[in-house]
């Protein structure tokens, strides 16, 4: 389990984990809010993987300032927001986030498309 500090961090929310892109998703309710990923390879999108929208980066930057695109995804700006397992501030990021989301802000999580 990758950075299980930060589903402890989210124990008192009515939490539910899948698999996704080789990392594990974590929804609270039926918005995923954010996926954790420390795989041995491509390590520089390694931490925790925000879900969010464009709208909401430039409050989430105030929030983290080392705060980037995710890499992997091949694109210069994504919906999905890293705070980087290798960067300083980390784990104090990474649980500030989780306090946003035990607050509900809105700027973190987003409700899936549907499979068809």
């Amino acid at each position: 389990m990758p950075f299980a500090f930060v589903l402890e961090a989210l124990a008192e929310l009515p939490l539910r984990t899948g698999s996704m892109f080789s990392c594990l998703a974590v929804y609270v309710g039926e918005k995923i809010v954010m996926a954790l990923r420390d795989r041995p390879t491509e390590k520089q999108d390694n931490g925790v993987w925000l879900a969010t929208t464009y709208e909401h980066h430039e409050g989430l930057r105030r929030e983290f300032p080392n705060m980037r695109s995710i890499q992997v995804l091949g694109k210069e700006t994504t919906g999905w927001q890293l705070l980087a397992a290798d960067a300083p501030d980390f784990e104090q990021s990474a649980l500030r986030a989780c306090e946003l989301i035990v607050a509900r802000d809105p700027k973190i999580g987003k409700v899936p498309k549907r499979k068809r």
